[in-house]
């Protein structure tokens, strides 16, 4: 108790010299006109970085300051996070190389009558991120078609990049084996089915919304002849079984580990793949996560020192003042969770950050862990599907090869827009707290952690 109750602020520098070595970077870079300027310096460098301001600066020996970085190292929230993260990119990985994204692409050009084309886009990068839970990974599938399509029927190229914007931030919101979801549920301690439900109330209000829009203003000038992809519905399986399972509340290792083996079978089964392609494509997704899987440790270990210094503690205390109930707790974790995206534009990043100061607050105004959970995964997804130097901006617009500039695309990110009106309405009017009051939340079970 009378670690909780030491406040300090100047534990939070360790913090802010992580922040600005990672902001600065990117700021200087984008100066210098460097093409994903905020993703050039690795993160994992800019938080070990704050770690070794931290044993400078943090007051304790060497030693009590180590225990406290292994402590929050390996706390069980933060090794079960990254176990998930390294089996969530080797099922994504495996999913690829047999031609899983390719299969579902294909599959909706095939059925999507032509007039329909941008909320049919729309709809396509829906699917294809929440099935494989990157926003990049499905711009980056579905990028390159969008903008041939628009170019070709006369579509308003703007808004058919807006289109696959949003939708690669639906399923970056939503996905189930998203990183931002992992981070979101486990720094908030619910299960991740329970999250889902909660955030898709709030989601698909607006999805729809999104898609009436692109209905009504998305038609293209030229209607382009239907044509005929190809594809296989057996490629597309692996990621309904692992968003069915993971809905109905099969464990997520169990999840993952099965959309591993029945997406190896379909790649053994048409030849996209061999037994020691299998493997090395398991590594390759583990290995494609270890940027994540070290920022996600060492921000436990130094969120570990802070807190134990009393930074956490002293921030709350500054938040309490202006924070009045469960409402207003509820939006200050909407504003925290978005200027810290803002800030390191990075939506798992800010999470992860914000994650326990979140979990505090929920504690003292009894705010629903998993309406924190959807919250913070939210509105850091809002926060980094509008800025215009985050990945997602940067990539989809690097394919129109200058012709398009971000404040073009800016105004027409609907969803976005709509998914954070939807959220604020959420907290007045309790439409997606149907989960909430079946199954309240236990208060007694975290007040016995205390």
């Amino acid at each position: 108790m009378e670690i909780k109750k030491k406040s300090s602020g100047t534990a939070l520098i360790p913090f802010l010299v992580f922040i600005a070595i990672y902001l600065g970077s990117g700021l200087i870079l984008q100066a210098q006109g460097v093409e994903m300027a905020f993703y050039q310096l690795p993160a994992p460098v800019a938080i070990f970085c704050g770690i070794i301001s931290a044993f400078f600066i943090l007051k304790g020996t060497a030693e009590e300051k180590f225990d406290a970085l292994l402590e929050g190292c390996g706390n069980k929230d933060i090794i079960i996070m990254c176990t998930i993260y390294l089996l969530a990119g080797a099922f994504a990985t495996v999913s690829k190389a047999m031609g899983g994204v390719e299969s579902t692409v294909n599959l909706g050009l095939t059925y999507i009558p032509p007039q329909f084309i941008t909320v049919g886009l729309f709809v396509i990068t829906c699917f294809i991120s929440i099935s494989t839970g990157t926003s990049v990974g499905s711009i980056v599938a579905v990028g390159p078609i969008a903008v041939g399509l628009a170019e070709k029927s006369g579509l308003s190229l703007p808004l058919v990049l807006a289109a696959v914007v949003g939708g690669s931030m639906f399923g970056d919101n939503l996905s189930v084996i998203s990183d931002t979801t992992i981070a979101a549920t486990r720094t908030q301690g619910c299960e991740m089915r329970d999250k889902f439900r909660v955030n898709l109330y709030i989601a698909v209000p607006a999805a729809i919304i999104t898609a009436i829009l692109l209905l009504i203003f998305g038609r293209p000038e030229v209607v382009p002849a239907m044509q005929s992809y190809d594809f296989s519905l057996i490629k597309v399986l692996p990621y309904v079984l692992v968003l069915v399972l993971s809905i109905i509340g099969v464990n997520v290792f169990v999840v993952l580990t099965l959309g591993i083996v029945v997406s190896g079978a379909i790649g053994l089964g048409f030849g996209n793949l061999t037994v020691l392609t299998f493997s090395q494509e398991i590594f390759n997704g583990m290995l494609g996560m270890v940027d994540i899987f070290l920022l996600s440790m060492f921000t436990g270990g130094l969120a570990q020192m802070i807190t134990k210094a009393g930074g956490i503690n002293f921030l709350l205390e500054k938040i309490k003042t202006m924070v009045k109930g469960k409402r207003s707790a509820e939006m200050g974790i909407a504003a925290l969770v978005a200027v810290t995206d803002a800030a390191v534009a990075n939506n798992t990043v800010a999470i992860i950050i914000d994650g326990p100061i979140a979990k505090e607050m929920c504690q003292e105004y009894k705010v629903d862990p998993r309406r924190s959970a959807a919250l913070l995964d939210i509105f850091s997804c809002v926060m980094q599907g509008i800025i215009p130097y985050g990945a997602q901006m940067l990539i989809i617009l690097s394919f129109t090869k200058g012709a398009v500039s971000p404040f073009e695309v800016l105004p027409l990110l609907w969803y976005q827009w709509l998914l954070a009106i939807s959220a604020i309405l959420s907290m007045y009017i309790p439409f997606a707290d149907a989960l909430i009051k079946k199954t309240p939340w236990d208060w007694s079970k975290e007040e016995a952690k205390l």
